[in-house]
């Protein structure tokens, strides 16, 4: 799925990855009318946000790829022991420059969006504002991917299937970011690294060790998508709700920045269930890189204040993750780890084991802040 990139001359980390050599360039989708963001502005945008990776022709980094190599089949072994969740096969762990981040999201996002921008780059087309549209859309992306190429240290690959129907299944670590991390706060570099493969690995197991995950996820999706309405009325629509929100006294970017403003009720619920399944699943793979950690990683305690602190932010930041969101999903990440904490409380190390049967076994938004309702629904067994 990531696409090829220029190469990053001396750097020790890969600026491709082989398993993905042979991926067309970024944004390379064709499509019968102009798609509604112009992708390869995107990637160009985002990998001049991003910036040169530090410490990219360090010594420190020649041990990157052996090092994630190593802990990633670990991780493995350890998240099935302790989950019961038993991924297919072995991950292909691959540590990225910033540059062949942005671009393996980029393609990956431009996958998973084709059935939306299909459905509305003619009726946007006949627009005589067409092409700035989508210069603005590729530059609004671009500015954000970059922001998280900065941060980002790990990611499991969504599972979109390239132009040929082939499913990746990458575990992709950002080396500059992993680094910048371990040489600021003295991590001892293994532990830190295992401690990330964990919570990526998780998230593996969570797609291909549940054999239904993945096209429920993907149904989920698509479901919103085809919801998605970019009628100028629903715009001012949006903006009266807005306006009665502030009178209420509540900032109405706290559900989930503009694309919760912008949807409508029908699209709210749609989302409400996408939003409870992140919220498990990030909930579940936070809670066992954590559990995990306190026994096998040296410093995971340290780690984690580190990285809680590094989620709060401040500024222009703050109002960048409003926008777009994050904040809402932070919070929900949130009460996802609490309510998986809460039923092993409740009913022991498995209990979380019945999510894993179907669909609708899952908890809803309602039952993840009440977890002892969700535990009487589906029972223990």
């Amino acid at each position: 799925m990531t696409a090829a990139v220029p190469a990053a001359s001396s750097s020790h980390w890969k600026s491709r990855s082989a398993a993905h050599a042979n991926q067309p360039e970024a944004g390379a989708v064709s499509s019968k009318a102009p798609d509604p963001v112009d992708w390869a502005l995107a990637a160009r945008v985002a990998r001049r946000v991003a910036g040169r990776d530090p410490l990219a022709d360090s010594y420190l980094a020649a041990s990157l790829d052996a090092d994630f190599q190593a802990v990633t089949v670990e991780a493995e072994r350890l998240v099935a022991d302790f989950t019961g969740l038993r991924a297919s096969g072995h991950a292909t762990a691959a540590v990225l420059d910033r540059a062949a981040w942005v671009d393996a999201n980029v393609t990956s996002m431009r996958r998973l969006l084709q059935p939306l921008t299909d459905r509305i780059a003619p009726r946007m087309a006949k627009s005589a504002l067409a092409p700035v549209g989508r210069s603005v859309a590729a530059t609004e992306l671009g500015l954000l991917l970059g922001w998280f190429a900065q941060r980002v240290l790990g990611q499991y690959d969504l599972l979109v299937p390239d132009d040929d129907g082939n499913v990746p299944d990458a575990v992709y670590y950002v080396g500059a970011n992993v680094l910048s991390l371990e040489k600021r706060f003295a991590f001892r570099p293994r532990d830190f690294r295992l401690w990330i493969a964990i919570h990526e690995v998780t998230h593996r197991a969570q797609f291909t060790g549940v054999p239904w995950m993945q096209n429920y996820f993907f149904g989920l999706v698509q479901q919103t998508f085809a919801m998605v309405d970019p009628d100028p009325r629903q715009i001012v629509k949006a903006l009266v709700r807005a306006v009665d929100e502030f009178r209420r006294g509540r900032n109405p970017l706290d559900e989930g920045g503009l694309v919760g403003l912008l949807a409508s009720q029908e699209h709210r619920a749609a989302l409400a269930g996408v939003q409870a399944l992140m919220s498990l699943l990030e909930g579940h793979g936070n809670r066992v890189m954590n559990e995990l950690g306190k026994r096998h990683v040296e410093g995971q305690e340290r780690m984690a204040r580190v990285l809680q602190a590094r989620r709060r932010t401040s500024g222009a930041q703050q109002l960048l993750q409003k926008l777009v969101g994050i904040e809402a999903k932070m919070r929900q990440y949130e009460v996802g780890e609490a309510f998986v904490a809460a039923v092993e409380r409740e009913g022991g190390p498995r209990a979380l084991d019945p999510a894993w049967r179907g669909p609708e076994c899952l908890p809803t938004m309602d039952e993840l802040t009440n977890p002892h309702a969700w535990l009487a629904r589906v029972g223990s067994g």
